[in-house]
């Protein structure tokens, strides 16, 4: 069978034209199927989730993937471990069955039932058993944005931030799939210097529009990871909300940085976009000046063009209003320098990873990435169309953060990361724990 064009690639089973998963996507994730049937590994195809499991002990994968027991557990680790050339020849398999014409799967009632599910009977899980967690602070528009209003606009970044990607290591215990509500955290404030902190729930509550990518194959210890390999390393894309309580942030974060102000939740996509469906999009990224050091050099193009928004739906809101409209490619930092500094030193990675992008913003208003720099610290409020206002988020807020990839007729789409805020527990809740 011959090279057929992107655009010309077609499924057996229906989907629409502005869906996030046509067969030029096919993004990897972890499911339940009803009746709690145990997890295992899928992909997505429009309105229905391709069961790697059931393929795999059909045969229909390549002996260099099958029976490997890839796709049978509750994470993607084991296939994350299996490195680039079995996630290709996984995904050449699975472009092959799942075209509209051939007749492999397609004819075969009873297995293409049993592998083909509706997305609506699913429940979805975290990706990843994610062991470790980092997240950057890549994109100069949200740390000059950032830098502007603590130290004015001559002083916005600090002298390192245009030699290395600034980072901080997260918490991965406090992962949670979309669609998990978030309490608001309680934490020690400072309004006022003068005045001693006090223990009290975060007013200042906001989120971060970000990126992260799985890490694949690790390093070993000592042995660090070059630009130049980093596309072997690099699994694919989640959607990454990074809730932040600012008032706690701005109490704690000198001089170690952030702490419990990030640590009490975090929300990924359920689906990972691989590097190879994102490999059409890929474009120039900002120009790098001063040149970075020779070891975070990354000749061609490591930028990717991916349209993000970020959606606000309160609870007077019948349905969730459009407020960011950003872009993967305004990253100053991208993911192969990234992955590079973070191993330079000899730090060993690996398989489940996630490395976030931090704060995704662009040159224009609404294409700032949090309300922090929306809202400009509170003192331009954003008005929705309801006629309400909003500085930071308040109990029972939604937001709703999506991305996709516009090709010639089709989309590659992450689909959404969601949550919703609730109300802080009780003092007492809070003091002892309970």
């Amino acid at each position: 069978m011959g090279y057929t064009p992107l655009n010309e690639l077609k499924s057996f089973i229906e989907v629409g034209r502005n869906s996030h998963f046509p067969i030029q996507n096919l993004p990897y994730g972890v499911f339940r199927p009803a009746g709690g049937a145990t997890p295992r590994v899928g992909v997505a195809l429009g309105d229905f989730v391709v069961d790697l499991s059931v393929l795999d002990e059909a045969g229909l994968f390549p002996a260099s993937v099958a029976g490997r027991d890839l796709f049978a557990g509750g994470s993607l680790n084991a296939f994350l471990a299996a490195g680039r050339p079995v996630w290709r020849a996984t995904r050449q398999a699975l472009l092959a069955l799942l075209r509209h014409d051939e007749p492999g799967l397609r004819d075969n009632e009873g297995l293409r039932q049993a592998a083909i599910v509706p997305a609506s009977r699913v429940e979805m899980l975290l990706p990843a058993q994610v062991g470790d967690y980092t997240d950057f602070y890549s994109s100069r528009e949200h740390a000059s944005n950032v830098g502007a209003m603590l130290r004015g606009a001559a002083n916005a970044l600090q002298p390192n931030w245009l030699h290395l990607p600034v980072g901080y290591h997260g918490r991965a215990s406090s992962l949670v799939v979309s669609g998990t509500d978030i309490r608001r955290p309680w934490g020690q404030v400072c309004p006022d210097e003068s005045q001693p902190p006090r223990l009290a729930p975060s007013r200042l509550m906001d989120f971060e529009l970000e990126v992260g990518f799985l890490v694949g194959p690790g390093n070993r210890l000592g042995e660090p990871i070059s630009v130049a390999d980093a596309a072997e390393h690099i699994f694919g894309f989640v959607l990454v909300n990074d809730w932040s309580a600012r008032d706690i942030q701005k109490w704690e974060y000198v001089p170690l940085g952030p702490f419990l102000s990030k640590s009490f939740a975090t929300s990924i996509s359920p689906w990972v976009v691989t590097l190879d469906a994102l490999e059409p999009f890929r474009c120039p990224g900002p120009v790098q000046d001063p040149e970075p050091l020779p070891y975070l050099r990354s000749p061609g193009e490591w930028a990717f063009d991916v349209h993000l928004e970020v959606w606000l739906q309160t609870a007077a809101m019948e349905a969730a209003e459009r407020i960011v409209a950003s872009n993967l490619k305004y990253l100053y930092w991208n993911v192969a320098q990234q992955l590079a500094h973070h191993t330079v030193n000899g730090c060993n990675l690996r398989p489940g990873d996630l490395l976030a992008s931090g704060t995704i913003s662009g040159p224009a208003r609404d294409s700032r990435g949090c309300l922090l720099e929306l809202t400009w610290r509170g003192e331009e409020p954003l008005t929705l169309s309801s006629g309400q206002r909003r500085t930071f988020l308040e109990d029972g807020d939604r937001v709703v953060m999506t991305g996709w990839a516009q090709g010639d007729g089709f989309r590659v789409g992450f689909g959404e990361v969601s949550g919703r805020l609730l109300a802080a527990a009780s003092r007492e809740d809070a003091e002892l724990g309970s």
